[in-house]
């Protein structure tokens, strides 16, 4: 269950400028993922067999400590769903490092909230639809105390 997070030039892609776009290359299984730094470098000040800038590089010390930065978020969320036992692949855990956390609400929440909406706009036939398939999913999930971020594949074949 190799994970690894590196910091790569995006060669085979030129932007305008002349640069190519510095990337995250996050793999696992096998599997890989591919998250923008949001700079480019240009590929002459790119050691590529080191996979970090040269030491002729403009703002090279600015982008070794983004590139640090980025990694060091990336492995605590690597460790943090280690630690609770949680499945994740390369796409899932990019979600999850960028998953903005301001005013994240439960599948249990958006439910209630849903319903409420519903039955006060007098669509109470609906709101009764799906307030059956609430009760579904609670009596399949027995608690619905979790985020749409953390359903994907593992978390179905899981359950």
């Amino acid at each position: 269950m190799g994970i690894t997070v590196k910091a790569v030039c995006y060669k085979s892609k030129l932007l305008s400028n002349n640069e190519s776009p510095l990337m995250l290359r996050v793999t696992k299984d096998r599997k890989r993922r591919y998250v923008s730094l949001g700079i480019s470098v240009n590929p002459v000040h790119w050691d590529f067999s080191k996979n970090e800038p040269k030491a002729d590089c403009p703002n090279r010390e600015y982008i070794e400590m983004l590139i640090a930065d980025k990694i060091k978020e990336y492995s605590a969320k690597i460790i943090e769903l280690k630690a609770t036992n949680q499945e994740f692949t390369s796409t899932s855990l990019v979600e999850k490092v960028n998953v903005k956390h301001t005013n994240r609400k439960t599948v249990e929440n958006v439910f209630q909230e849903y319903m409420t909406s519903l039955i006060k706009a007098g669509r109470k036939s609906y709101a009764l639809s799906v307030k059956q398939l609430y009760n579904f999913l609670k009596k399949f999930c027995r608690s619905l105390d979790f985020y749409f971020s953390e359903m994907d594949m593992a978390w179905l074949e899981r359950t």
